[in-house]
């Protein structure tokens, strides 16, 4: 007991570490109980914070902070009508014609699995053909159940596309507009004794914002690369499987390898084992050479680098916390706990 409460004196007797404690625990706590409720308010902030780093770098060339603020909001607006008007139908529609052709792909599919015994006797037996028969016909089943239950909850989601449709802009203009009021008003809760917080803050504040907006350019470089090079070599679902392509890269070494089977499925289904097939693979895996030996180490120069296995640990924790932005975020949330653990013992040893 005396050894708990020596350890506890050790490391919580400086105010400001448990300053920088308070503001963790509650803003986890906030968001863990009242983020799903106030996820376009959190889309919003994500939106905003990726917006004002364009703002200040039109006001570091002399422009006006509310000049800036409208240009850089405008730009927002048209991707965002862009990307709902204009990438959203086709993707809705290849990924129709995807559905409405999977039967026939899974026909073609076990076509040549039966095949493979005569072919290949000393390897893969009828019995075992049989066995991935009925699992597949089993993982079908459950596909179609959970694609019935997606449509009857489509109506919902549409519903709460157009509720974001209309929040997120707007909440985006005034978080834009009124950063400095909202700041000075947070300010006033937060306790007085945070000059390791802001620390902490700050070293974050460097790395989330490199990392999060080199994180959309490499999203949209790869993806507009992958849709060219697909369209040009009349790949099928070029739009749907471009925007998995550069999705993927969310997911660092991961998404990668998850996103290269459709990819080289379809493309299989399209041309069978041909030439065409041969320089579609062959021009995929070139983007992702490219991407992780280029793309990366240029938009990353500036983010601290962590180990692999901390980074999967970090996709595989905050991605079961909070879904989507937990994987997005996983990178920059490794890098608040590598701030903390860098900040606390300089602290305390001070």
């Amino acid at each position: 007991m005396d050894s708990i409460r020596d350890w506890f004196r050790r490391h919580f007797s400086n105010p400001q570490v448990v300053a920088l404690g308070i503001v963790l625990v509650v803003g986890f706590a906030l968001v863990m109980t009242v983020g799903d409720m106030l996820a376009p308010v959190l889309a919003s902030l994500v939106i905003a914070y990726l917006l004002d780093g364009l703002v200040d770098a039109l006001g570091r060339r002399g422009v006006r902070r509310s000049l800036a603020m409208t240009l850089v909001f405008l730009m927002f607006l048209a991707a965002l009508m862009f990307t709902v008007f204009g990438i959203l139908p086709r993707l809705s529609n290849q990924l129709t014609q995807l559905i409405q052709q999977f039967p026939d792909m899974v026909a073609r599919g076990q076509e040549a699995l039966r095949l493979l015994p005569e072919k290949y006797p000393n390897f893969i037996s009828e019995e075992q053909i049989s066995q991935v028969f009925a699992a597949l016909r089993t993982e079908l089943g459950g596909l179609g159940q959970r694609v019935l239950s997606w449509s009857v909850a489509s109506l919902m989601g549409f519903m709460m596309v157009l509720v974001y449709m209309i929040l997120v802009p707007m909440l985006v203009f005034f978080f834009l507009k009124d950063k400095t009021e909202i700041l000075d008003w947070l300010s006033g809760y937060l306790p007085r004794e945070r000059a390791l917080s802001a620390l902490v803050w700050h070293d974050v504040d460097r790395q989330l914002g490199n990392y999060v907006r080199g994180k959309v350019w490499e999203i949209l470089v790869v993806g507009v690369a992958s849709y060219v090079v697909f369209r040009l070599m009349g790949l099928q679902y070029a739009v749907l499987l471009a925007t998995l392509v550069g999705l993927s890269v969310i997911i660092p070494y991961i998404g990668a390898l998850v996103v290269t089977f459709p990819v080289v499925v379809i493309a299989y289904f399209q041309w069978g084992w041909s030439g065409e097939f041969a320089w579609l693979v062959t021009a995929y895996l070139i983007i992702q050479g490219l991407d992780g030996y280029v793309l990366v180490p240029l938009l990353f120069s500036e983010v601290v680098n962590l180990h692999p296995i901390a980074i999967i640990v970090a996709v595989l924790l905050f991605g079961g916390l909070w879904g989507f932005w937990g994987v997005f975020f996983a990178i920059p949330l490794a890098t608040l706990v590598q701030a903390v653990l860098k900040a606390w013992p300089r602290t305390l040893a001070a």
